[in-house]
């Protein structure tokens, strides 16, 4: 008797939808066939007229545990990953302190797995879907790089910039400010065969603009976060990365692009068998500087967001191959950090951090689009939930509704529209969740399963759920 089965859905199989059923025992898929010929099951979800999708993989998440736990905790963020269809987050490095040997990494460890110990001091259950997490990598501790390789990562991630004013702490042993300490950290990246993202803006640029910009007195003005940060910051940063990178012979990921002059260096370095991995956002493809405009602070990202005529020419990227996957950046932040003023009173765009909240719309907003005709529903599982795991070496394990495959999967609903209410999201810092808030949904995320267990149901996560996840290493080489 199989555990569970999804019964009569339209099934995403080999690159294709088809109508069949899939069968569930001990956490792995053992059968996909044609509807009503698998055996009986303990339960059965009748799928009819939804699709079945492999579990969703956010390659760039950013969770605030531990440290700064009062702007989202493991557990709870992990809710939110779940209610938006994503069975595997990829956790990045930025906490207190960043992961940049294995003593750190194990103790965010502890706290996603609910483990009893003194870095798990808040008796946290545990997440409720899977995860992997990348290293840091910066040029304060260039000795520790190749052995943290050695704990299960899947990638490394280092700052092109100094850490930001304030937030010394978050960034240790993340950033590679200048040209010598990056290509050391390639150098010792490139012993361990795993790729190194890179979040790319061009240090000095970006700190002479905000310089001339308070010089003008445009701290105050929205659209100066902006204007601190046009393309061509990105597009320096990029350029240097893949020159470096080449040079040494390490492969690269580069995180969140944003214009689409930095993604065509990217395709012409692919086309001359440069291995890149590229990704973008939601934000990116479906944001402009209006945004920023109107909300300040809770629409401020870095990159930052860009014109609408760069937004529309992100796309070609994104249907032509170059983009790779697409990751939400997840980033929690109080309101109160959001708001922030400067010791005048004043509002000052540059004191407030960077980022907002969106694991739980990554799918449902491409899906969306998906409904609308800019890109096909099969490409959107590619992007969301398939190339992750084969970038990142944990195919087929995770990214296939295959035998033998962790049995992660997404029901969706393509005929439930509905508008967003941050009201409702699991996310600890849904109250800044304003960019996106009274959108029209064109689908809702019904169910999601992670290796057979239902984590949510009807749209509603099962909280008894956390400490079930557990992490995702790479297969080994060979």
């Amino acid at each position: 008797m199989l555990d569970l089965v999804v019964k009569n859905g339209k099934v995403y199989v080999d690159g294709s939808f088809r109508e069949c059923d899939v069968g569930i025992k001990d956490g792995k898929f053992v059968l996909v066939g044609m509807s009503g010929t698998l055996p009986e099951a303990q339960r059965t979800i009748d799928a009819t007229g939804k699709y079945v999708i492999p579990g969703g993989i956010d390659t760039h998440v950013h969770y605030r545990d531990p440290g700064h736990w009062e702007r989202e905790t493991f557990e709870v963020g992990s809710r939110a990953a779940a209610a938006g269809g994503c069975t595997t987050f990829f956790e990045h490095p930025i906490s207190m302190p960043p992961q940049w040997k294995a003593e750190i990494l194990q103790n965010r460890l502890d706290i996603c797995t609910g483990k009893d110990s003194p870095a798990n001091d808040r008796h946290e259950k545990g997440v409720c879907v899977d995860f992997c997490f990348y290293g840091a990598a910066g040029g304060q501790h260039p000795e520790a790089i190749e052995p943290l390789s050695h704990a299960g990562i899947v990638a490394y991630k280092t700052f092109l910039h100094d850490a930001p004013e304030g937030r010394e702490q978050e960034f240790e042993g993340l950033t590679s400010a200048n040209n010598d300490q990056l290509y050391r950290v390639l150098q010792e990246v490139k012993k361990t065969g795993l790729p190194l993202a890179a979040h790319a803006e061009d240090n000095e640029l970006v700190t002479g603009f905000i310089k001339h910009l308070r010089e003008e007195g445009c701290q105050g003005e929205n659209i100066a976060h902006c204007l601190s940060r046009p393309p061509i910051v990105e597009i320096e940063a990029i350029s240097k990365m893949l020159k470096f990178a080449k040079d040494v012979g390490c492969p690269i990921e580069l995180v969140h692009v944003s214009s689409w002059e930095a993604m065509e260096l990217a395709k012409q370095a692919k086309a001359e068998g440069q291995k890149v991995f590229v990704e973008t956002c939601p934000h990116y493809l479906l944001l402009d500087e209006s945004y920023v405009e109107k909300f300040g602070a809770y629409a401020k990202c870095n990159p930052a967001l860009r014109k609408k005529e760069e937004v529309e020419k992100l796309w070609d990227y994104v249907l032509d191959g170059t983009v790779d996957f697409i990751g939400s950046d997840h980033s929690p932040y109080l309101v109160s950090e959001k708001d922030k003023l400067d010791k005048n009173g004043n509002k000052d765009i540059f004191l407030s951090p960077a980022g907002f909240p969106g694991i739980d719309l990554r799918l449902p907003l491409m899906l969306t689009e998906a409904k609308k005709g800019r890109v096909s529903m099969e490409r959107v599982v590619e992007l969301l939930c398939v190339n992750p795991a084969k970038c990142f070496n944990i195919y087929p394990q995770k990214g296939t509704i295959s035998a033998g495959a962790d049995a992660d999967l997404v029901i969706v609903d393509m005929g439930h529209e509905h508008t967003f209410q941050a009201k409702d999201s699991y996310s600890q810092a849904r109250d800044t969740m304003k960019v996106f808030e009274g959108w029209r949904l064109g689908c809702s995320v019904d169910y999601t399963v992670v290796r057979g267990r239902v984590v949510v149901e009807n749209g509603v996560v099962d909280e008894s759920a956390a400490g079930w996840g557990q992490m995702v290493t790479p297969n080994k080489k060979g």
